[in-house]
């Protein structure tokens, strides 16, 4: 006896009719902005939290925190703070790929746009959403947790003013390049592409914690220097450094196009023991039916 819920149509409400009346780009423009706040907020909110837990009692100087008195190591406090970054971005870009593509990050924005994953409208509409939801995540976290909020992004462990940004740079340009090669990129395993994002901010964090704050995103910091009414003379480094990172990964994701990278490895994400998915794919990416569908399925792109 089949007891499984009846699918039923999605309710024709108000909001859902109002959508209707808007021309297609607009409309997409709209759930991609409304998207991105919402998963800006709860991915910076996550990450924010962990990091106020991590520096509310402590006074280790990790570059993220405004209440320093010692500057020493506490790797366990970067650790945690470096795994509530990769983990909140991972499941938060994981749950609004669909939607906006999870970028959550304007320098990650103005690398889609360069490279054409998304347009130059669709970036801009993103790149302000990300930092209006950046200040709110910073808000939020403040009002919630008692004590002075303590996630502000600053240079520590004598970290000059050239390193930071060259730090940062580096780092974003990781991350940058990461997101590139696993959702920009169309391949079979787009679908996973968040995990390895994920992972790749948590591997940046290890890093960069200690001795910039980590900060690889702008919204990130920018968020809560308007919260805390606290503008360092640094803060410059949060966005030059970020955004030159992603020009960086720019320039080798064009490198390793225009040497048609494809050609060095055909079918990377089959691997020479995998003949039997080739049966089930044809050469769209597409399932072929077994009997029990139509064969219609299709990969899922992160970036939309």
């Amino acid at each position: 006896m089949n007891t499984a819920a009846p699918i039923t149509a999605p309710v024709d409400g108000p909001v859902r009719r109002l959508l209707r009346t808007l021309p297609p780009t607009t409309r997409g423009h709209t759930v991609a902005v409304i998207g991105e706040f919402v998963g800006t907020i709860s991915f910076l909110f996550f990450a924010f939290a962990g990091t106020q837990v991590a520096n509310i009692s402590s006074n280790t100087n990790t570059g993220t925190t405004v209440i320093t008195q010692v500057a020493q190591k506490n790797p366990s406090e970067l650790l945690y703070i470096s795994l509530c970054f990769g983990f909140s971005l991972a499941v938060n870009a994981w749950v609004f790929f669909r939607i906006s593509g999870g970028l959550f990050n304007p320098a990650v924005t103005v690398g889609m746009v360069l490279i054409g994953a998304i347009s130059l409208v669709r970036g801009i509409l993103l790149f302000v959403i990300q930092i209006v939801a950046g200040i709110v995540a910073a808000y939020i976290v403040q009002a919630l947790f008692q004590g002075e909020l303590a996630v502000s992004t600053t240079l520590g462990g004598g970290t000059t003013i050239a390193q930071g940004v060259i730090i940062e740079m580096i780092l974003t340009a990781q991350l940058v390049f990461t997101i590139f090669m696993l959702a920009a990129e169309k391949h079979q395993g787009n679908f996973i592409a968040p995990v390895g994002i994920g992972l790749s901010l948590f591997i940046a964090e290890l890093v960069g914690v200690f001795w910039t704050g980590g900060s690889l995103n702008p919204a990130r910091s920018f968020g809560p220097a308007v919260a805390s009414h606290t503008f360092y003379t640094t803060q410059w480094i949060y966005w030059v450094g970020p955004i030159c990172g992603s020009l960086f990964a720019l320039l080798l994701y064009k490198l390793i196009k225009a040497l048609e990278y494809e050609s060095a490895n055909r079918d990377p994400e089959l691997g020479p023991s995998a003949g039997n998915m080739k049966k089930l794919l044809n050469g769209n990416g597409n399932v072929h039916g077994n009997g029990n569908g139509n064969g219609n399925g299709r990969v899922l792109s992160p970036v939309g």
